[in-house]
């Protein structure tokens, strides 16, 4: 008889991945069922009408000006606030934390008309309004004008791109950043030589969280910027406007439009993204 001892046998992993491959893949066929029914449903004609059309053309040049800048705006308020709230502890930490998800769980629309009602409303006996005084005295108006674009996209995307932020720092061992203090580096330098370096797929992450949100925002936009045709209108209320008029046909090409730039934008800044944080890795190897 063999000594051997009884290895038991090990069963297979397909009911594993049948069951979780078949999940997963529900969610992912019925996006691409949307596209394909959209791509279905319009035709070359359909693009090339749309793109003839001088306020398409504006409403994606302003929609790219306006989805990059609220994106860049988010990253930069995101980097300190999400440090912050996943470094330290503070008087009303529990209040900011719970604000910054308001424009998250909040319906847009009601973003959009605080945002409107922020602008216009009269405080004191004197009736000073915010949008008067930026309008008569900066010379700056924001209702109904591109700033106010910007700024209802960089409500609601600043607030994805902090959490994704804090995610970030979370993940990251704040020892190194203890050392580097006691080895006579300010809590500043420790923060821009230690932890931001470490923080680069983050950083794009929240970029291209953000960048998404603002290109898909409709509600706060409708209401605070209004969708003026050469103005104030984005490919998002471009379908709408196109919908407005009966025009199917161009509503499905703009909003396939919008997938189109949604993906060669956000694939550029995934690989731009990884290609610098590389460089950056392979120069901190040298610089050792």
């Amino acid at each position: 008889m063999s000594n051997r001892p009884l290895v038991p046998r090990r069963r297979s992993d397909a009911p594993f991945f049948l069951l979780m491959g078949g999940i997963s893949s529900c969610f992912v066929l019925l996006i691409v069922l949307l596209i394909a029914a959209d791509l279905a449903f319009t035709s070359l004609a359909d693009f090339r009408d749309v793109l003839a059309k001088p306020e398409i053309r504006a409403s994606i040049r302003l929609t790219l000006l306006s989805c990059t800048v609220s994106a860049i705006l988010s990253v930069i308020v995101a980097i300190p606030l999400g440090y912050l709230l996943s470094r330290f502890q503070f008087p009303g930490r529990f209040v900011v934390d719970t604000l910054i998800d308001i424009p998250i769980v909040l319906p847009p629309l009601v973003l959009g008309l605080s945002l409107l009602i922020l602008f216009h409303l009269p405080i004191g006996n004197s009736g000073w309004e915010l949008e008067s005084w930026l309008r008569d005295e900066v010379g700056f108006p924001v209702t109904y004008r591109w700033p106010a674009v910007v700024l209802a996209q960089f409500v609601v995307a600043c607030a994805f791109a902090v959490r994704t932020m804090g995610v970030t720092f979370d993940q990251i061992d704040a020892r190194a950043e203890d050392v580097a203090r006691t080895l006579g580096c300010t809590r500043l330098q420790a923060f821009t030589k230690v932890a931001l370096p470490q923080a680069g797929r983050g950083i794009v992450a929240s970029l291209t969280i953000a960048w998404a949100r603002a290109l898909g925002e409709f509600g706060p936009i409708l209401v605070f910027a209004g969708a003026t045709r050469m103005r104030t209108e984005v490919l998002s209320t471009s379908v709408f406007l196109e919908l407005s008029v009966g025009d199917l046909n161009a509503a499905v090409a703009v909003s396939l439009l919008m997938v189109a730039i949604a993906i060669v934008v956000l694939l550029a800044l995934r690989v731009l993204g990884t290609r610098r944080l590389g460089m950056a890795m392979m120069s901190g190897e040298r610089s050792r």
